[in-house]
């Protein structure tokens, strides 16, 4: 695999058979020097106990935290982000002062801002202009601490609405224009976008002065490099040669236990 670039554990989908607090320590053990996560807590604001928990969990193994998104909703119940819904606005903006806090803490410089699914009966058109709105925030607060706020298509989410890395595009390009902010890129998740019908090469030939972070799985499955169809020598070329310069995030489900799914990456690599 490439030597040029550094890769972390998304230890949200990895891993997932420990506590959230014993992660950072198996991906330690599996050779990692950096790991993110999805939104760690059940609450958008967590009790104050929980959140230092985490951050020592992290702190401790002396791994860095590269990436971690703003509160999501009930993930495993098909929400997929609060922040284009009207009614959950203050929870959105609630969650930002922690989610800057503990990024401050531990040194990550990244937040995935999930978009949010369409909403029987609220307009398409009044979700768009909140989740503009609650974008600008983010960003204003991530600039604090010199982060960037991450947009991402996804797959399997019918009613989510960016399901394009032109789609995501579009929103992060008024985000800037119209909330007076330039710390919003594009996350690129090379599965996501393949499952999607994007051609991953494209979306890195044409968007890679856009992309914020990079995350990686086979397709299709999602899981581990080499067990699905994607050329990732290709795409990590092709990211080299459009300069980027940022990590690879491992956000794949294993296709055995999580600490041997790390076999198409040299241990020498991990770090």
């Amino acid at each position: 695999m490439d030597h040029r670039f550094r890769y972390d554990v998304n230890l949200s989908i990895l891993f997932t058979e420990l506590d959230v607090n014993s992660r950072a320590a198996a991906a330690k053990a599996a050779g990692f020097s950096a790991v993110e996560f999805w939104w760690p807590f059940s609450a958008a604001v967590p009790k104050d106990a929980d959140v230092d928990a985490f951050v020592r969990s992290v702190r401790e193994e002396g791994v860095r935290l590269i990436g971690l998104n703003f509160f999501a909703g009930d993930m495993p119940g098909g929400d997929r982000g609060v922040l284009s819904n009207p009614a959950r606005s203050t929870e959105f903006r609630e969650n930002i002062e922690v989610a800057v806090e503990i990024a401050d803490q531990l040194g990550c410089r990244a937040f995935n801002a999930l978009y949010g699914n369409r909403i029987d009966g609220v307009l398409a058109d009044q979700q768009d202009e909140v989740a503009r709105e609650n974008l600008a925030i983010a960003a204003k607060a991530a600039s604090r601490i010199g982060a960037t706020v991450l947009i991402e298509p996804l797959s399997g989410a019918p009613a989510y609405p960016l399901k394009t890395a032109a789609e995501a595009l579009a929103v992060i390009q008024r985000v800037r224009q119209e909330g007076g902010v330039d710390n919003v890129a594009l996350l690129a998740d090379l599965y996501h976008l393949a499952v999607n019908g994007d051609d991953p090469a494209r979306v890195i030939d044409d968007y890679s002065k856009h992309i914020g972070h990079v995350q990686i799985a086979d397709a299709p499955g999602r899981n581990e490099p080499g067990t699905g169809g994607l050329d990732f020598a290709d795409l990590f070329e092709r990211l080299a040669e459009n300069g980027y310069g940022g990590y690879i995030g491992l956000e794949y489900k294993p296709s055995g236990a999580s600490a041997d799914s790390f076999d198409w990456l040299p241990r020498d690599l991990r770090a």
